[in-house]
């Protein structure tokens, strides 16, 4: 009985990594430093903004400022960073708030 829970245990840890596996391939992931390279080296973008996501997960944006291109990425806490998004026309904004009570 003690090993059939073990072997029950250790199938269910192999499935849910394969799982992750699987899915990461299908979402583009790759360690963050080979995914931050390709980015710089082929795109020409850099980190433009970060930001803490749901499950602690860091969003970033990257993106050429001579080009235009961008790409939003994901990164888990064990490093595996995911392509989230990319396009084109990407623009730096500086815009202000308007005052509380101005219909802007």
């Amino acid at each position: 009985m003690k090993l059939h829970l073990t072997c029950t245990a250790l199938c269910t840890s192999l499935a849910a990594i394969a799982c992750t596996s699987a899915e990461a391939q299908m979402r583009n992931c790759a360690p963050r430093d080979a995914v931050i390279e390709r980015l710089a080296g082929k795109y020409g973008e850099t980190r433009q903004s970060i930001g803490l996501g749901a499950n602690n997960e860091v969003i970033e944006v990257f993106a050429s400022v001579e080009t235009g291109s961008w790409t939003i990425t994901t990164t888990t806490a064990q490093g595996l960073t995911c392509l989230v998004a990319s396009g084109q026309a990407y623009e730096t904004l500086a815009s202000v708030l308007p005052a509380p009570g101005d219909d802007a």
